[in-house]
């Protein structure tokens, strides 16, 4: 499975396990790598409106590894390509 991620005003967001997440080494090496470059992360429930909202959006997983999203339901997310934190947080991961 995959887990998602939404970026906001250059904030992390992402499901916590209680609700979709699935716990999961590539999720949590994501989270910490981008405590680690200075990029707040919250654990809350994602809205699929707030989807449409986000500045960026990508997902992770063992197969997906981080993949950025450029649109929800056909509606553009950001500039409808891979945006500048996702492109941090690849860097790092892939390092």
């Amino acid at each position: 499975g995959e887990n998602l991620f939404e970026v906001k005003d250059g904030v992390l967001f992402t499901p916590p396990f209680t609700s979709s997440a699935l716990p999961g080494i590539t999720r949590d090496a994501i989270i910490k790598l981008a405590k680690d470059l200075g990029i707040e992360v919250r654990e809350q429930v994602l809205s699929r409106e707030s989807l449409y909202l986000a500045d960026e959006v990508f997902m992770s997983g063992t197969a997906a590894e981080i993949t950025p999203v450029r649109s929800v339901d056909g509606i553009q997310v950001g500039a409808g390509r891979r945006g500048p934190v996702t492109k941090r947080i690849q860097e790092a991961f892939f390092g």
